[in-house]
């Protein structure tokens, strides 16, 4: 059986019954959509949604900042007036 991510669940006509009861109930974490005892998807709100996209944007950012951090040796050198 899989693994379930979510500490709340339902089945998919549960979600068909009432998906804003849902989003209330779970109070922001997600929840783990069922077909027959397996999730099959998982419904999170947009505001838990949004900031799962800041946090990766700042993980690749910082990611960036690392890469670019070891290249520092390779860097020329230049002055603003020299632009």
């Amino acid at each position: 059986m899989k693994r379930v991510l979510a500490d709340c669940f339902a089945s998919i006509s549960e979600l068909k019954k009432n998906p804003t009861a849902l989003l209330k109930v779970s109070t922001g974490a997600p929840i783990a959509i069922l077909n027959h005892n397996k999730p099959t998807a998982y419904l999170v709100p947009a505001e838990t949604y949004e900031w799962i996209m800041e946090k990766l944007d700042d993980i690749e950012l910082t990611a960036t900042v690392e890469m670019r951090r070891s290249e520092k040796a390779d860097a020329i050198e230049v002055s603003l007036d020299g632009l």
